[in-house]
């Protein structure tokens, strides 16, 4: 053999070993590894509609927020990590400061994801929506006098059903009072909720509006997408607990900072491998399909202004939400939570 065709075929041999690492390369280039603190059946049927639309596969790990903001920390660069997704703007704020988030912008993102709803730095941006609101029982008719969450505090707020106050979104609410109305009189808001509590804290947001037909309780604060589900529902036993049931949403009064909302977010990891990938898919969650399958298959409230609200949602009626400061929300969170409990809101 002459010198010329073995150089041929050693690096035809080169080439050739060099094939399952290009192959292995390409086949990662084509997934995006999500970790994403969120458990509902709909978010798996939209990756899966991600996938069929990109041929891009997601790889998802499930898990506590906090937990998993210090699993991409511990796991530093080399976590497989490239998106991020949590409930709670305060934990979206936490990741963001953890340092494990990078900026991503793009034109999607910031001409379909209002300003309030995406961090200024670009580290995060809100896909969905869900608001805290006052229920009642229609029977009996709406309480007088109750049109803010402070009025919770008062006699307009007796028989009142609420989970326990270590809650994320109960933090996050009384975070807003805090925010609002200062330390003083924040913590005699919670002395005045806990002085109106019909029962002890207990259960799910689900269990709360569930006990006033029962005669439990007067009110409940729950958010809005729960009660939207039973609406959504079959049963006639949900349709008929949906009907009974009367939304008031706080603070919609002229110069009032408006009912307080929570976010569903999501952020570029500092170290995704898989970095185009993942900008297609943030991308994607900000298109019309996926607000659609949010808003329409998890009955929560759209991040894009103009996508299709669930039905039982529009029964609910029409509000002004509060803006989001997810940063505020966070560091007034310990505080929030040593009030409640120092008031007796356990």
């Amino acid at each position: 053999m002459t010198a010329r065709p073995k150089r041929r075929l050693l690096g035809l041999l080169a080439v050739i070993g060099l094939l399952p690492t290009a192959v292995a390369a390409q086949a990662r280039a084509e997934e995006v590894n999500l970790y994403s603190s969120r458990h509902y059946d709909s978010d798996r049927t939209l990756y899966e509609a991600f996938t069929k639309e990109t041929g891009i596969r997601v790889r998802l790990i499930e898990g506590d927020a906090d937990q998993l903001i210090e699993r991409i920390r511990s796991e530093g660069a080399n976590s497989p990590a490239d998106v991020f997704i949590t409930v709670d703007a305060a934990r979206l704020a936490r990741a963001a400061g953890a340092g494990i988030l990078q900026p991503y912008r793009s034109d999607a993102v910031g001409k379909r994801i209002p300003a309030a709803l995406r961090s200024q730095e670009g580290l995060w941006f809100a896909i969905s929506q869900r608001a805290r609101v006052v229920m009642y029982d229609k029977e009996k008719g709406a309480p007088q006098g109750l049109t803010r969450y402070e009025d919770l505090a008062g006699p307009a707020g007796a028989g009142l059903c609420v989970r326990s106050s270590n809650h994320p979104y109960n933090i996050s609410l009384a975070a807003s009072v805090l925010a609002a109305d200062g330390p003083e009189k924040t913590e005699a808001w919670a002395r005045g909720i806990a002085a109106n509590l019909a029962r002890p804290p207990q259960g799910g947001d689900r269990d709360q509006f569930r006990a006033i037909p029962a005669g439990q309780c007067t009110l409940a604060l729950a958010n809005t997408y729960y009660l939207a589900a039973f609406g959504a529902s079959q049963k006639p036993d949900d349709q008929a607990l949906f009907k009974r049931i009367g939304v008031i949403f706080p603070n919609q009064g002229e110069g009032d900072r408006g009912t307080h909302v929570n976010i569903s977010g999501a952020g570029l990891v500092k170290t995704a491998p898989n970095k185009a990938s993942a900008a297609r898919f943030l991308d994607f969650l900000t298109g019309d399909h996926a607000q659609a399958m949010l808003a329409l298959g998890n009955m929560e409230y759209p991040a894009v202004p103009d996508a299709p609200l669930h039905p039982a949602l529009e029964a609910m009626g029409r509000f002004r939400a509060e803006p989001v400061d997810a940063d505020k929300t966070n560091a007034n969170a310990a505080p929030a939570l040593q009030l409640l409990q120092r008031a007796g809101w356990r």
